[in-house]
């Protein structure tokens, strides 16, 4: 029953991004770790988003193989990174993958993501990046990427997109809408010039952030209840 509530919800998590306009094709991917903790969901790699039922989710163990569910074509590139964070990070049980518009935008900027909205400042010190390196086809280029999330949740891929993390599918969902929309202030303010721009002091930004993540209990659940009902 557990695993089966688990799937309904990354299902749904699926769901709520393409309602979004936050996937891309069939080109990004969302996981969760089992109940077994060492084999993860995910969609078959072809689908749309907006396409995905809990029935139609795979089994994945940490290898790459398949122990349950029938694959379109293999993702070696989604088996790889969902792979080796989930073997390295036992803090971490979902993870999305994602190529929108204004996160890749942010990830091609020698800056990063600056502290310059309330959304933005979800993620003060708590984001890491990591080089674009073409396609993650090898155990090489997983590690490098465990490797570069140091112990965070939230990562941008430079030139390529992000990754966010969570202990649940809810907390991974909060941080993906947060960082969408910090990117979209960030691309929006810019055209104004980065001298025109106000930023937050440092020790505003720091007690920001512990006020933001500390604002609720369980991190995402009434946003997370809110967007389920919106897909219905």
């Amino acid at each position: 029953m557990k695993d089966r509530t688990l799937k309904e919800n990354l299902a749904t998590a699926y769901k709520i991004l393409a309602y979004l306009k936050m996937d891309d094709l069939t080109y990004t991917h969302l996981s969760a770790r089992s109940s077994k903790g060492d084999t993860f969901y995910i969609y078959p790699f072809g689908m749309l988003f907006s396409e995905v039922e809990p029935t139609c989710l795979l089994e994945v163990d940490f290898s790459g193989k398949i122990l349950e569910g029938e694959e379109y074509q293999y993702n070696k590139t989604g088996y790889i990174i969902h792979s080796i964070i989930y073997k390295n990070r036992p803090d971490i049980n979902a993870i999305f993958h994602l190529h929108t518009i204004p996160s890749v935008a942010v990830s091609c900027m020698k800056g990063g993501l600056l502290p310059i909205s309330q959304f933005a400042l979800h993620f003060y010190g708590q984001v890491r990046y990591h080089n674009y390196n073409s396609l993650a086809l090898t155990e090489d280029s997983g590690e490098q990427i465990v490797h570069d999330l140091e112990g965070k949740y939230i990562m941008f891929l430079q030139n390529h997109g992000t990754l966010t993390c969570g202990k649940n599918i809810h907390e991974a969902m909060y941080y993906t809408n947060h960082l969408e929309k910090a990117c979209r202030v960030q691309i929006a303010t810019l055209s104004a010039g980065k001298e025109n721009l106000i930023f937050p002091s440092s020790e505003i930004c720091k007690k920001s952030n512990s006020d933001l993540l500390g604002f609720e209990e369980d991190l995402g659940m009434r946003d997370w209840l809110a967007l389920k009902r919106a897909i219905k």
